[in-house]
């Protein structure tokens, strides 16, 4: 055997202690192997004599501990991530549940996202519809969401007519550059300003919702960006992660159709304007002629309502439970809530005498209703069934147009009318653009009267306060003059010239320097 190191042959106790780095006191086989070794006969001083084998086997015990340390420093990186991460969800899921979901629902919810062979195997439509008609967990939802859309795609594989996206990674377009750059970054400002989530600016919210429009805008070149998407796509990110809202907002847009009504030319969004209007003639003709004699159509209330999901003016709570049935019925879900919220708002929009109070009324009174009537119309929608009147309506719309396109202008004319549908289409969306600053400045105006008034009370605090200690002050003097008053003339000649040299501010005057 080769002969150590001089270093090593005699060490110090407390130097191989130093080699375990979790143990302060050597373990009990390296104490017996001391003992020993002192026992049989060691080097003068009492200091015992190392073996090869014993310093073998301090190395093997050190690196043991150190690899325990490294995976004890893994596992707290990934405790702090999970932390991390549940904060995150804790922001995301930061509002107002509507109808909160009892032990029975979770369970019941629990049950069917755990199920053997749920993203494989059709579940009945009625079954997934009662239990959504139930309530859903909000910390549950996203899964939810995930679960009606494999259900959906399951009940319409073989569906010719689907229309299917582009097969591109979300990894592959993130690494893309989109013409719509500036547009989706002025609109991250104004998407949920006031969630916690997406209000820090370029934060992570609005990191998130950047990649997913941007991503969207790359795979979808016919729509592109249109800013009412901004709005779903924040509402699917409060839910889930970044990847599955882009697998949900393909869901969305190309397996529910959502994305006819995104367009440029808008057609699809025309229908359904039309489609409501016929809904309000025939169902609550009342509320249909006093909006007409006030000239207010659909497209100038509804618009934003569809664009968006409802979700630009509506609570977060109330806007989830749309998404719930949106996910097994798809767009006539859009027209049931649109037709509840005006039908049971009839009356107080009868008493409305003019445009401005019945606009006003219809983007600001509605959409801050009571939690109650919240729920009551998500149960009326979950009970009613308007899908054949929707196809009615919509062959009769393009029956109309047929007959409008037959019987229509001459030649000469036809260059005009093309000019002023398109000066229309123009119109509509300024004045969609328009609406929907109108929205934010109102709430600006809002934000800066709340300020106003803070800044008011205190003012008044401060007024009261000078106030009090003007009276303080009053006191005070009153009370020097007093003082005064009872004092010897000889004294009172002191007192006045100890304040000539203490100054006004009670500080002493700086005495010249003589030359």
């Amino acid at each position: 055997m080769n002969k150590l190191p001089a270093s090593m042959q005699d060490p110090d106790p407390c130097e191989a202690r130093d080699l375990l780095p979790l143990s302060p006191h050597l373990s009990p086989l390296g104490c017996q192997m001391s003992r020993s070794t002192s026992q049989d006969g060691g080097p003068p001083g009492g200091r015992p004599r190392r073996t090869v084998a014993d310093y073998r086997l301090l190395w093997r015990n050190a690196i043991h501990q150190q690899i325990l340390l490294l995976r004890m420093e893994k596992e707290n990186q990934k405790l702090e991530a999970s932390r991390d991460e549940l904060h995150i969800r804790k922001v995301k899921l930061d509002y107002q549940e509507v109808g909160p979901s009892s032990k029975e629902v979770l369970a019941q919810w629990e049950k069917r996202l755990t199920a053997p062979g749920r993203t494989t195997v059709l579940q009945r439509t009625e079954e997934l519809h009662s239990a959504l008609c139930q309530g859903v967990p909000k910390g549950r939802r996203g899964e939810v969401w995930l679960l009606l859309s494999h259900q959906h795609r399951l009940r319409h594989r073989l569906d010719q007519r689907q229309l299917f996206p582009p097969d591109t990674p979300y990894q592959d377009l993130l690494k893309q550059l989109t013409a719509q750059q500036h547009a989706i970054l002025v609109d991250l400002g104004r998407t949920f300003p006031n969630h916690q989530y997406f209000s820090a600016q370029l934060g992570a919210g609005q990191l998130s919702l950047y990649n997913l429009l941007k991503a969207y805008s790359l795979l979808d070149t016919e729509v592109g960006y249109c800013q009412g998407v901004s709005f779903v796509a924040g509402i699917l990110l409060l839910h889930m992660s970044e990847e599955q809202a882009f697998d949900m907002l393909k869901f969305l847009m190309y397996d529910l159709g959502f994305r006819r009504q995104y367009r440029p030319d808008m057609v699809s969004l025309q229908i359904q304007m039309y489609q409501l209007s016929r809904l309000l003639h025939d169902y609550h003709r009342r509320l249909y002629t006093h909006l007409e004699e006030q000239e207010i159509g659909p497209s100038l209330y509804a618009a934003p309502w569809f664009l968006t999901l409802f979700a630009s003016q509506f609570p977060l709570g109330f806007v989830s439970r749309i998404f719930d049935f949106l996910f097994i019925r798809g767009t006539e879900v859009v027209f049931k809530v649109a037709l509840c919220l005006l039908s049971s708002h009839e009356e107080e929009i009868m008493e409305c005498d003019s445009f401005e109070s019945i606009v006003d009324y219809l983007k600001t009174t509605i959409p801050s209703m009571t939690e109650a009537q919240m729920e009551q119309t998500i149960a009326k929608v979950s009970e009613m069934d308007i899908s054949k009147q929707l196809h009615t309506y919509e062959v009769e719309y393009h029956v109309l147009q047929d007959e409008m396109v037959e019987g229509g202008p001459l030649a000469e004319d036809s260059e005009r009318l093309e000019k002023l549908e398109k000066t229309n289409v123009q119109l509509k969306r300024q004045n969609m653009e328009l609406l929907e600053k109108l929205q934010a400045a109102r709430q600006k105006i809002q934000t800066l009267e709340t300020n106003v008034e803070s800044f008011l009370s205190r003012e008044s605090k401060m007024k009261h306060s000078i106030r009090s200690l003007e009276q303080e002050r009053t006191s005070y003097q009153k009370t020097a003059e007093r003082m005064r008053s009872c004092l010897p003339a000889d004294a009172l000649a002191d007192v006045e010239m100890t304040q000539i040299k203490m100054g006004p501010n009670g500080k002493a005057k700086p005495v010249a320097k003589k030359p």
